[in-house]
């Protein structure tokens, strides 16, 4: 029970929901890339619940703490999710026909923009963070360019290094949870060194 005087109650992080959300999705999605799985409806499945609702509601989370690039991460690749399943999935409705390669490579080539600025926003947090988004910028543009030139086989490249990215996420969320759990770090995760301080004197 809060009595008077009580400080105000810690707010949860939100970022392992958002983090364990693309990390696992991520993961069944290039099982299917690299050639180990099929194309199924686990994947669809998880793409509009795990990687689209949770990581939306996650970045709709980081609102009221200020975190504009928590926000702005996992509603806009949750937003990819379920665009990515109404790719795959219109086309099998009839409503419209199926994307052309090029198409489907500018697609991912324009995420992979994105992904490139948003990696430059990691350069101030961990450097798990910014293993997370170096290896998503190159997972699309790989995808992007297998799409665009028709190489499978750079697609499969893709697979692999998709499965890396999605695990760094998924040991990102782990130490986050686990942290948080425990009050101190269980999992480096590479934390930038402090600012220097910075001393001044005053005026005679």
């Amino acid at each position: 029970m809060a009595h008077s005087g009580d400080s105000a109650p810690k707010k949860a992080n939100p970022a392992p929901l958002g983090l364990i959300g693309f990390g696992l999705t991520t993961i069944l999605l290039n099982l299917h890339n690299s050639g180990l799985l099929p194309m199924g409806s686990a994947i669809l499945a998880m793409g509009l619940v795990v990687g689209g609702a949770a990581q939306i509601l996650a970045g709709l989370l980081e609102y009221p703490s200020g975190n504009t690039f928590g926000l702005t991460a996992f509603v806009s690749y949750g937003a990819f999710w379920i665009s990515l399943v109404a790719l795959i999935a219109l086309p099998h409705t009839g409503i419209v026909p199926a994307s052309t390669p090029a198409m489907v490579g500018s697609y991912l080539l324009l995420w992979g923009l994105f992904s490139l600025f948003m990696f430059v926003g990691t350069l101030r947090a961990t450097r798990a963070h910014q293993v997370i988004f170096g290896s998503l910028v190159i997972l699309f543009a790989l995808l992007g360019f297998a799409e665009l030139l028709e190489l499978p086989g750079l697609g499969i490249i893709a697979g692999y290094e998709g499965l890396f990215c999605g695990f760094s996420a998924v040991y990102l969320a782990a130490a986050e949870v686990l942290e948080a759990q425990f009050g101190y770090d269980v999992l480096p995760v590479g934390r930038p060194a402090p600012a220097p301080l910075t001393y001044t004197t005053a005026a005679a």
